[in-house]
């Protein structure tokens, strides 16, 4: 089978033919309908070795939906033929974490196991099939369109993860801010307004990801050209945002989401850019949270999964086939991709 591999740090990914797994004991073969990409894979070609903790060559691809192909001796959950979402962050089942709901923070991944989950670490869905460890780590899609609904376990499922944390920061009288409208963030606006009533500003230097954030649902749109966070709270108030989902996570963006936020407010550092945020009187208003969210639950995908059901999310999607994969890698660096790109095998 085909398979888009990351062979080394900080080097492109190929395309290499790989022998198709047998599922073993309680395994699951999915064969793939689609794989959304994703800024995360972008940097993991462009981290230097130890930087994730985990060992290369590996399968890309953390988005996964497809169609159940063969259960390995002793799998139970799933049928044959079943449209299926994999949920991506494999834990031990057995840690701490792990018996709370928690496998996105399975205390074992690393050490033990090779890896976070398929895609990162382990072998994920940039491929024709992929293994997944147990039926466990499936949510039915039935009814889904695959490519619309890979999106979902990432790019949907992080940030109501971080909404989830953060009731208090979603009143009717409150006041979010996303920065960035990629893949994640223009997830983040539709979940903002399916689930509360806040005041939703989406910040953008391009001018089509604005417009995917007014179709969104979003209610005003700053270009973040120049923006400068004094500049921003004329469009949020002048009291502040009560919640900040930095997308982006640069230096530049945390320092506009610290400006922005309001006292006893939340700042949800959401992408992987690299920036960083000092923690001091001063420099975050008092009494505010800052948070790193990673995935989420397996419940709370199967809650994604029915708001995607229920008409109240859906993922803008740009189709490659696996051999535009690498290309559209490219295109995602350059900032690109509107929504999500999504490789169909």
């Amino acid at each position: 089978m085909r398979a888009v591999r990351l062979e080394g740090w900080q080097s492109e990914p190929v395309l290499r033919d790989v022998p198709r797994p047998e599922p073993g004991p309680g395994e699951v073969l999915v064969k793939v309908d689609a794989a959304g990409l994703c800024h995360s894979d972008v940097h993991m070609i462009e981290a230097p070795p130890g930087l994730f903790g985990v060992d290369v060559p590996f399968t890309l691809g953390h988005e996964t939906a497809g169609t159940v192909a063969e259960l390995g001796p002793g799998a139970t959950g799933v049928t044959e033929g079943q449209p299926v979402l994999v949920y991506s962050r494999w834990g031990c089942g057995a840690c701490w974490q792990c018996v709370q709901g928690r496998e996105n923070v399975c205390e074992r991944s690393i050490r033990e196991l090779g890896g976070y989950g398929g895609g990162i670490g382990r072998d994920g869905g940039l491929a024709d099939y992929v293994l997944v460890p147990s039926a466990r780590y499936l949510v039915a899609i039935d009814g889904l369109d695959p490519v619309a609904a890979a999106p979902l376990s990432d790019a949907a499922l992080t940030p109501y993860h971080a909404l989830q944390r953060s009731p208090q920061q979603l009143r009717p009288n409150g006041v979010a801010v996303v920065i960035g409208i990629g893949g994640i963030g223009h997830m983040a606006v539709q979940l903002l307004r399916a689930l509360s009533e806040v005041r939703v500003v989406a910040v953008d230097m391009r001018d089509e990801a604005l417009a995917l954030a007014r179709d969104a649902g979003a209610h005003a749109m700053v270009p973040a050209a120049g923006l400068t966070a004094r500049a921003l709270r004329e469009e949020v108030g002048r009291l502040g945002a009560t919640i900040v989902l930095d997308c982006v996570a640069s230096d530049a963006t945390l320092r506009l989401a610290a400006g922005v936020v309001r006292p006893g407010g939340d700042i949800v550092y959401v992408g992987r850019g690299g920036g960083s945020l000092g923690v001091r009187p001063g420099e975050v208003p008092t009494e505010c949270s800052v948070y790193v969210p990673t995935w989420g639950t397996i419940a709370e995908l199967a809650e994604v999964v029915a708001l995607a059901r229920a008409g109240a999310i859906g993922s803008e999607v740009q189709r490659l086939s696996l051999d535009e994969t690498l290309d559209g890698y490219r295109a995602l660096q350059r900032g690109e991709i509107v929504g999500r790109a999504v490789a169909v095998p």
